[in-house]
């Protein structure tokens, strides 16, 4: 939690960089990196909120299906992803969500474990997910209800910061 912005600094550097150190080859690249190398900061409770709809899939980071790397000088990292298939998110998944949860919309694609992040926001009794889209009419951060969004998505990886 940050509640003033030199905090929020600090505290996202540690999210985004292994040992807080800001250099490439520290950053983390990818979603799952959150929680392995910022821990104790992030949790990963997607087998919390999701339960028995939680599937795990192994995951060979930055390796592309033909072989090559998303990303030059990155090792690949073998992982296993927990997530929670779109289809089995209902209302006692979205009730254990809370404001401020990140949320990465996990991907089928070999050697990626996301393809988007966004924040949990709950207002009024429904969950939205707080994110930039991409999308021609938006092109900005927006709030966009959490069930509707995940039509057509192959589900979600939940962390929460401690």
């Amino acid at each position: 939690m940050s509640s003033v912005f030199d905090d929020f600094r600090d505290n996202l550097i540690k999210v985004r960089y292994k040992n807080a150190n800001i250099a490439y080859l520290s950053r983390n690249h990818f979603f799952s990196d959150w929680a392995v190398n910022s821990n104790p900061s992030i949790a990963d409770i997607t087998r919390t909120v999701g339960g028995d709809a939680v599937i795990v899939s192994k995951k060979s980071l930055n390796e592309k299906k033909d072989g090559t790397y998303y990303l030059n000088n990155l090792p690949v990292v073998i992982r296993q992803i927990a997530y929670i298939p779109s289809d089995r998110i209902d209302s006692s998944v979205t009730d254990k969500l809370q404001t401020g949860d990140y949320v990465g919309i996990y991907t089928d694609k070999s050697g990626l474990d996301v393809s988007h992040t966004g924040i949990i926001i709950k207002k009024g009794g429904t969950t939205y997910l707080r994110h930039a889209s991409s999308r021609t009419e938006n092109r900005r951060v927006v709030d966009e209800e959490l069930l509707t969004y995940m039509k057509n998505k192959p589900g979600i990886v939940v962390y929460r910061p401690r």
